[in-house]
């Protein structure tokens, strides 16, 4: 495992303050700060009573993904290789290897694209572990991000009925592009403005991804621990990277939107329309 100290030195704090027109002493500051946070929630047991309910996992985890994602690019390094120097726990290790290994992590990141991108994202909760890697394709006129494929990798401990877990898994990856995509409140002069199905967006079959690809890791040596929730916290920081890696510009709120996009949060067309 490489040192908090190696990834420290790895980060070009200069440049980064040069970015922001910030002093370089606080960028430093603030990084020594915040990085040490980030790798410990990598790294926490996802067991501990005070992780056991995190309501707030899903924007933690894509706050986290996002920025980790943001120190592999500035360290110059693979997002995959960045996480696994510096994740000790090792079922966590686990679920991000089998999830990059199934989708080609390695050979699909290193392909270029215009408008195509892929990234990937892993999170812990409610003793449950997730990995998730996404492709998707950026419209450059509007800039509406299709998913096009998503491959999850999960572990609960033992799984006692494979077929529902696989499904639970599936239902929380639909559901988390939602949030991830379109879900958002309007308010206008106090007044929610979006409060029907018609007008507020919840993902569609048209917003599948082509391929939705699961992956179940079997534990028999543990307590059954559930999917009510656990799988849907990465695929929003996915979607993020990779959104990322197809146009070069960060994400860092949900529902994703990228700067020149001109749809409205709740509105637009899915894929295909």
């Amino acid at each position: 495992m490489a040192g908090l100290d190696d990834l420290f030195a790895q980060i070009p704090i200069q440049d980064i303050a040069n970015q922001l027109g910030a002093d370089s002493g606080e960028v430093d500051s603030t990084i020594r700060t915040l990085v040490p946070v980030l790798v410990s929630g990598l790294s926490h047991n996802a067991q501990d009573p005070g992780q056991a309910d995190n309501i707030a996992s899903t924007a933690n985890t894509f706050a986290r993904e996002s920025f980790l994602d943001e120190l592999a690019a500035l360290a110059g390094r693979d997002p995959l290789a960045f996480r696994l120097d510096h994740i000790e726990e090792p079922r966590l290790r686990a679920v991000l290897a089998e999830a990059a290994s199934k989708f080609d992590w390695e050979d699909r990141a290193r392909a270029r694209e215009a408008g195509k991108g892929v990234g990937l994202a892993c999170g812990a909760d409610k003793g449950g572990f997730v990995a998730c890697c996404v492709a998707v394709t950026v419209d450059p006129d509007d800039g509406a991000i299709a998913v096009d494929e998503a491959c999850q990798a999960y572990e609960c401990g033992k799984v006692l009925n494979p077929e529902n877990l696989r499904t639970q898994v599936e239902g929380a990856i639909v559901m988390g592009l939602g949030p991830a995509l379109r879900e958002a409140i309007a308010f206008e002069d106090g007044m929610v403005t979006n409060g029907s199905f018609r007008d507020y967006r919840v993902p569609r079959f048209a917003d599948l991804p082509t391929k939705l690809d699961v992956h179940l890791l079997d534990r028999p040596d543990l307590p059954s621990a559930g999917a009510g929730e656990t799988p849907i916290i990465a695929i929003a920081p996915a979607i993020a990277n990779a959104v990322f890696a197809a146009t070069g510009v960060r994400a860092r709120a949900m529902p994703i939107r990228l700067p020149e996009a001109r749809r409205e949060a709740g509105g637009g067309a899915g894929r295909g329309g």
